[in-house]
C-alpha cells in the first residue's frame, strides 16, 4: 500500500510483505514486535501496516547481529536511543550551534564500527548524557566529526570508551571554565560584537598553552624515568710525599 504524507508517498507493508522485504520469517517478525524490537504499526482495523522505518529497523537489526549482539544487547541499545535526545534538543544542551563542527549521521551499525565490541547501553547512554549522541528518526547524529574521528582512533589504539568518555566529560569542564575566562575578558576590554572575530585567539592561546603543557609533562615523565649517573670509581691512594726540607729523615 502506497500512502501519501505531505505531498510525498510513503510505501507501506502488511505483515507478510514487510517480512519478504526484510528477508526474514513471518514468525521472526512477530517475535521482534513482541520483543518490542519494532515500534507499533498503524492500524486500519484487524491489519496492521508497516512502513520504511520498520523496514529499515529490520535491516539494522540483522546487522547487529551479524556483528555479534545479542537480541538482548539490541533491546537495550534500542530503549537507549529511542529514550535519547533529538537533534532539536542537541544544539540547546551543548548551547552550541553547528558554525564549525560538522555534524555525522550514522545507522546504528555504522556506529557500531566505528566502535567495534564497545557500543554497550551504558556507553550510549553516556554519550547521550554528553551530548555527543542524538537521534533524528531511525538515524543517530553525532555531533561532531572530530571528536567522533579522534574518539574511535583513541578507542583503536586499545583505551576503553568508557574511559574516553569520561574524560571528555572532565575536558567539558575544563573547556566551559576557559570560555568563561575569555568571556570574562571580552566583556572587561571590548563590545560583544568582538566575540566572533576574537574566537579563533582564543582557540590558538588554548592550543599553545596544551601544547606547552603536554611538552612540560613529557620533559618531566623523561627526566624521572632517566638513571642517575653511577658513582665514579674511587681513585687509587697516592704515594707518600718526600718529607719536608729541614726535618731529618730518621732512617739516616
Amino acid at each position: 500500500m502506497e500512502d501519501t504524507e505531505a505531498g510525498t508517498t510513503v510505501r507501506e507493508y502488511r505483515t507478510e510483505e514487510l517480512a519478504e522485504a526484510a528477508g526474514i520469517p513471518v514468525r521472526t517478525l512477530r517475535f521482534y514486535r513482541e520483543r518490542k524490537l519494532l515500534p507499533p504499526p498503524r492500524r486500519e482495523g484487524r491489519i496492521a501496516w508497516y512502513d520504511e522505518h520498520h523496514l529499515a529497523r529490520l535491516r539494522t537489526i540483522a546487522a547487529l547481529l551479524e556483528r555479534g549482539h545479542t537480541l538482548g544487547g539490541i533491546a537495550e541499545l534500542t530503549a537507549a536511543f529511542e529514550n535519547g535526545r533529538d537533534v532539536g534538543q542537541l544544539g540547546e544542551l551543548l548551547g552550541i550551534g553547528w558554525s564549525e563542527e560538522t555534524p555525522v549521521r550514522l545507522t546504528p551499525e555504522a556506529l557500531a564500527d566505528y566502535f567495534e565490541g564497545e557500543v554497550t547501553p551504558e556507553n550510549l547512554a553516556a554519550s547521550l548524557d554528553l551530548g555527543y549522541l542524538a537521534t533524528d528518526g531511525d538515524a543517530i547524529v553525532h555531533v561532531s566529526r572530530r571528536l567522533l574521528d579522534v574518539s574511535s582512533a583513541l578507542v583503536r589504539e586499545g583505551v576503553p570508551l568508557a574511559a574516553v568518555l569520561e574524560t571528555g566529560r572532565r575536558v567539558r569542564e575544563h573547556a566551559d571554565a576557559m570560555a568563561a575566562l575569555f568571556t570574562e575578558l571580552i566583556s572587561a576590554h571590548l563590545t560583544e560584537e568582538a566575540l566572533p572575530r576574537l574566537r579563533p585567539l582564543a582557540k590558538s592561546v588554548v592550543e599553545a598553552e596544551l601544547t606547552m603543557a603536554m611538552d612540560r609533562l613529557l620533559a618531566s615523565a623523561t627526566a624521572s624515568a632517566t638513571p642517575p649517573a653511577a658513582p665514579s670509581a674511587p681513585s687509587a691512594p697516592s704515594a707518600p710525599s718526600a718529607a719536608p726540607s729541614g726535618v731529618q729523615d730518621p732512617s739516616s
